[in-house]
């Protein structure tokens, strides 16, 4: 079945249910989100005694939603999620394949010429590449901040692609350290809006049995970046080196830069906003598209600018214990994943020419997307967080020992096969677990995202000094530190279970958690029926 012939059965299926709630209840249905969000309120929720403080209002399902049978509303909620599916993910996906490619081709381009035209020392090279994640950081949690007051992401995050399209074509023109240093700053500085925003973004419209899934597919483009990069900068150094006086490596940066800027302008068209703030579904889609939120957690999630205030976001995730568990757990992720920001040159170890050593790094990342996926996939359909975490680390130690423990050519390159599945398929779980633990007020969970992506990269900066061209092809150090850092995250996820099966005892015994909403304060739904409890 096509999309539009899904879109055209979604509304006769609304059609007719509605014209059985106009012959009851005229007055019933609602066309905005003031109504929404004054009309289905429950009386018995609010509190009289406290008139200072704003009331946990008990909202009741509209109309439209509240008549339909379970059957019905399975069907429509799975039109309504795949028609959500291609509208946000195939652009979210090349979006953030570019947005990695920018980032990381510096990699690619030091076996393209960069270093060698340029005149960089050792050190100097490794300060480009680290450079780039100070700006990083520093944009993060601001930016995600920005984008949930203003509720437009589809003008936000494309203006920041088309930035950074500039800035990292701009980067074919450095002659110098100081001109390529510089670049790099400002382009870690406008590239930190999207990937959390993207995390952010995606937790704005699918409930949390959906999200492991949705962001497994996100990461992908990362990990397609780590492929494509092989194959783009071999194609490039094998065919445009010297074309128009250029060395291969000021192309890579010019097309792949212009790229990013056409990509951009098409997203301009395609990207919705939040639920409540975008024009592209039906007024009935939209209505259920809010609801199914509302009931997966217990209360309304993005309701207006109003209500997302800056520091009070900052304030509820900073003072969340768990938000600084989680932060652990994702810094030692990245910083066993930071094999990456340097991939090409560790492949280049083996002793291959630099276009067989740039192929070879493709079959790393393509296992990398499958095992993601499949992970993910699974983690969604089981509702489990913790072993979809942190089985794969266990691969991934197994990979840094035997990347620091020998030299032949077979196990190292088995190691590197390793290292990315083991690394990246329960981090994208472990992102998904965020949102899934850190769930309500937006605002904090914009703010949570944003901090531990920050902070998780901050790995990056020294990371990159650990991969010395001295230190090959064993790079001891580096695997080492790779090794305890994974083992960290295998032991702070273990830690954040425990708390969250404490947490979720105190929910059955009817204690108050905050951020949990208790039984009989939520919207209708399984919030509702059993109160909130915490994904494991």
């Amino acid at each position: 079945m096509t999309t539009s012939q899904q879109a055209g059965k979604f509304g006769s299926l609304w059609k007719s249910k509605k014209k059985t709630n106009e012959a009851t209840a005229p007055d019933s249905t609602f066309r905005n989100d003031e109504k929404l969000d004054i009309e289905h309120v429950s009386d018995t929720s609010l509190d009289p005694a406290d008139a200072s403080q704003p009331a946990r209002r008990r909202r009741e399902a509209p109309p439209l939603v509240r008549d339909l049978g379970s059957e019905e509303r399975a069907h429509l909620e799975m039109v309504l999620v795949k028609k959500i599916d291609l509208r946000l993910l195939p652009m979210l996906i090349v979006m953030y394949l570019m947005n990695y490619l920018d980032r990381n081709n510096i990699a690619a381009a030091r076996l393209a010429g960069l270093e060698e035209e340029l005149e960089l020392t050792g050190t100097e090279y490794l300060t480009c590449v680290s450079i780039l994640f100070v700006g990083y950081i520093l944009m993060q949690v601001p930016s995600n901040l920005f984008m949930n007051k203003i509720g437009k992401p589809s003008l936000y995050l494309p203006t920041c692609m088309v930035i950074w399209g500039v800035i990292s074509a701009a980067t074919a023109a450095a002659e110098n350290f100081g001109g390529l240093l510089a670049i790099r700053f400002f382009l870690g500085f406008v590239e930190a809006a999207y990937f959390p925003g993207c995390l952010f973004f995606l937790s704005s419209w699918y409930t949390r049995k959906e999200l492991g899934f949705r962001t497994a597919i996100l990461y992908s483009g990362s990990l397609l970046s780590g492929a494509f990069s092989g194959l783009i900068t071999a194609g490039i150094t094998g065919g445009m080196d010297g074309k128009r006086g250029l060395r291969a490596w000021r192309w890579l940066f010019i097309v792949e830069g212009v790229i990013t800027i056409v990509i951009a302008f098409a997203a301009y068209f395609v990207l919705p906003n939040f639920p409540r703030t975008t024009t592209w579904l039906t007024e009935d889609e939209r209505q259920l598209a809010i609801w199914r939120l509302d009931e997966d957690i217990g209360e309304d999630d993005w309701t207006g600018s109003h209500n997302q205030t800056f520091w009070n976001g900052m304030k509820l995730a900073f003072q969340d214990i768990k938000m600084w568990n989680l932060m652990v757990i994702l810094f030692c992720f990245v910083a066993s994943g930071t094999v990456t920001n340097l991939f090409p040159t560790i492949v280049g170890t083996l002793g291959y020419t630099n276009i067989v050593s740039l192929l070879l790094t493709v079959p790393p990342y393509v296992l990398g997307v499958i095992t993601t996926f499949l992970n993910s996939w699974h983690a969604d359909r089981t509702g489990e967080r913790y072993f979809h975490i942190t089985l794969p680390l266990y691969f991934a130690v197994i990979a840094f020992i035997i990347a620091a423990a020998t030299i032949k050519t077979g196990p190292r390159y088995l190691a590197m096969m390793l290292m990315i599945p083991g690394v990246y398929t329960g981090y994208v779980v472990a992102l998904a677990w965020i949102s899934n633990t850190l769930p309500r007020p937006p605002a904090k969970r914009a703010a949570a995202l944003a901090a531990i992506n920050a902070v998780s990269n901050a790995s990056s900066i020294y990371a990159s000094y650990m991969y010395p061209e001295s230190a090959g092809p064993r790079y001891v150090a580096a695997m080492c530190v790779n090794c305890v850092t994974a083992f960290i995250a295998i032991v702070a996820a273990t830690v954040l279970r425990f708390t969250l099966v404490h947490l979720n005892k105190k929910l059955d015994r009817g204690e108050v958690v905050e951020g949990a909403v208790a039984v009989g304060e939520a919207v209708p739904g399984e919030a509702a029926r059993k109160g909130f409890r915490f994904v494991l």
